[in-house]
């Protein structure tokens, strides 16, 4: 089914576009050799990435800072994998790890490819809960930056997604009407809903298809975006 009548489509980034999960398991990787942590950097990564959203989840609510954020996702997973670590060097980690981040670049399947043909037909943003220097580095590192005429982040908003400003500010700096507009993003809350709420359309990135309501516009791969956009 065709949307019709839009003239801009803004983007989640993380999980969307930018492969969080392959670029944070290297990340990780690289950290753990470097320290001789002596820990399998896969079993590192698969307790990591539901403690993560957990403290996301909690970020994006307005639970807990930025910095709780990055120290308890770390905390925990050391803890769940019974492996005693300095406080120091949780602080090391976390840092390094918001450093080396950004520098990788891998993106989700067809990435490229539906920007190519969206840049021709729409203008193209980014909204994005995460702050701002390494989304900017994200785009930069991985080559993208130049298909968005605008970026918002919360850091820049004021706010986080699912909240309506965000949405707000995204759409006046785009300068875009909230009708011509519409989201598109892999969670189902923050940017889905969230955009919904707000009055704006949205298209669900359901990569691992998930159970949603029918109601909800949904594609399992960029790439059957272009039947939709």
């Amino acid at each position: 089914m065709r949307i019709s009548g839009k003239k801009a489509v803004f983007f989640d980034l993380d999980h969307t576009l930018w492969d969080f999960e392959k670029n944070s398991a290297i990340a990780f990787q690289t950290i753990i050799e470097k320290y001789g942590l002596g820990i399998s950097h896969n079993e590192f990564n698969a307790h990591y990435s539901p403690i993560n959203a957990k403290y996301w989840k909690l970020y994006r609510d307005g639970e807990i800072t930025q910095q709780d954020l990055r120290y308890g996702r770390l905390k925990d997973t050391f803890d769940l994998l019974d492996f005693k670590v300095s406080d120091n060097l949780l602080h090391i980690v976390s840092e390094e790890y918001i450093e080396l981040l950004p520098v990788n670049s891998h993106l989700h399947d067809g990435t490229v490819e539906i920007l190519e043909y969206l840049k021709s037909k729409y203008s193209l943003h980014i909204i994005t809960n995460g702050p701002d220097k390494v989304q900017e580095l994200k785009l930069r590192n991985s080559n993208l930056i130049h298909y968005f005429d605008t970026i918002t982040n919360s850091e820049l908003a004021g706010c986080k997604k699912p909240h309506a400003g965000i949405f707000e500010y995204a759409l006046n700096l785009a300068k875009a009407e909230k009708s011509q507009s519409v989201m598109i993003g892999d969670c189902i809350e923050a940017d889905v809903q969230g955009a919904l709420d707000f009055g704006l359309d949205a298209i669900f990135y359901n990569e691992h298809k998930h159970e949603v309501s029918s109601a909800i516009k949904q594609v399992n791969h960029l790439l059957d975006l272009k039947t939709i956009l």
